[in-house]
């Protein structure tokens, strides 16, 4: 581990490869113990992160996952949309379990507020849709990123401020559009309790804050949500988020200058999973995807959902590595596959657009809790090489169970 982290330098992020639900929280809670700030910068709580510490499991949508280790300061960002009452929930779940968060907490003031009218819109939308429907999770976020891109939008900053006006006339907009009527008493009782615990967590200027961290030389852990394949500009869209969940999406959701990030660390599972409507080439939605699906725990952390499966695409994972700039793969849930018998792997289309696999030996033997690279079966270590050289990018960490320490660090 010593050897990785000297490696990482003092700004890392950590981005999803794939379609998200890679495991991107597990890896920014072992890391986070190592650096001294911890961020996130974009989505909102239509991202679900979940780790186990302890044979307990802790799940966030909002906040990063490193915020368990106390003493750290966490950091929200500008381009972040905050539905208020979930974060203040989170904020109440972890006083529970021990762990106090709002004395090192941090908001953007640029960040925007996510309402619960926000959440009706979205439903409304999709159901009009209909056949043609994105398959959101109905958490409101592409109208409160509308709302931003139309400068119509409510922002931290305001949270102290009187809002009856500006919501009144929002009212009258969404019932024309929408035919939703807003309950503008709830909404403005919901910020009243918000600010009363958030006020003095709000940054004015995120950007001079965080200059005055790395002035102090302190190092910076950046969680990405969602995951590359699901940007708004680089994904496949339409069947995207409504943010950017690139590297470059977080430097520019946190006020950060490209030349801060020191290495950028691509997660990925073993297989693949989607949510949602899309595309998906390798999916399997045979007995083996079943498998995957039951062995994987493959259900949404936000939605409870069955996830799609399938297996690995290399020409995406060589498309994210590209975009983000990947110095290393965290390869997750090596052990959800210990039962395949053989293993596809997609490594182009044909001029049908039809996928070409390479199929590799499975092992069939348990690779949960290994710790190291050398105590895996052969054919589980030929597995990770083979994706390694694929791709370009090393593989350096490999997930072998759900717990903090059921990991390999090479």
């Amino acid at each position: 581990m010593k050897k990785f982290l000297a490696d990482l330098g003092p700004c890392t992020a950590i981005i999803g490869a794939q379609w998200g639900d890679e495991g991107k929280g597990k890896v920014t809670d072992i890391l986070g113990e190592h650096f001294d700030v911890i961020a996130r910068a974009c989505g909102g709580a239509n991202a679900g992160h979940t780790i186990v510490v302890g044979g307990k499991k802790h799940v966030f949508h909002l906040l990063p996952a490193g915020c368990l280790h106390e003493g750290k300061p966490v950091v929200l960002g500008s381009g972040m949309v905050i539905h208020l009452p979930t974060l203040l929930e989170e904020i109440e779940t972890l006083k529970k379990a021990g762990v106090h968060l709002l004395d090192r907490l941090f908001i953007s003031g640029s960040a925007h507020i996510l309402f619960e009218f926000h959440k009706k819109i979205d439903a409304v939308m999709e159901e009009r849709r209909g056949a043609e429907g994105i398959g959101t999770t109905k958490r409101g976020i592409g109208p409160a990123y509308m709302d931003k891109a139309a400068r119509s939008g409510i922002r931290m900053e305001q949270l102290t401020g009187d809002l009856r006006k500006v919501l009144t006339e929002k009212a009258k907009d969404v019932k024309i559009m929408y035919g939703i009527d807003v309950d503008i008493d709830a909404e403005l009782a919901a910020l009243k309790t918000a600010e009363h615990v958030l006020k003095h967590a709000i940054i004015s200027l995120l950007p001079d804050f965080l200059r005055e961290f790395i002035e102090k030389k302190k190092t910076i852990l950046i969680e990405g949500a969602q995951a590359v394949l699901l940007d708004l500009d680089h994904g496949s869209y339409p069947y995207v988020t409504s943010s950017q969940t690139t590297a470059a999406g977080a430097l520019q959701g946190l006020g950060l200058p490209p030349k801060i990030l020191s290495s950028c660390i691509g997660v990925a599972k073993a297989y693949c999973t989607r949510v949602g409507s899309g595309n998906f080439l390798t999916e399997d939605t045979g007995e083996a995807g079943e498998r995957l699906r039951e062995r994987g725990g493959e259900y949404g952390s936000t939605t409870g959902r069955p996830r799609r499966t399938g297996w690995l695409h290399l020409p995406h994972l060589q498309y994210g590595a590209f975009i983000n700039g990947f110095s290393a793969i965290n390869l997750t849930k090596l052990d959800v596959l210990d039962t395949e018998k053989e293993i596809p792997v997609g490594v182009g289309v044909d001029t049908n657009g039809k996928v070409i696999y390479e199929k590799l030996a499975g092992w069939q033997t348990s690779t949960r809790s290994i710790t190291e690279f050398g105590k895996l079966p052969k054919a589980a270590q030929d597995y990770v090489l083979f994706i390694e050289k694929k791709i370009g990018v090393p593989v350096r960490l490999i997930g072998t169970g759900q717990g903090r320490e059921e990991i390999i660090v090479r």
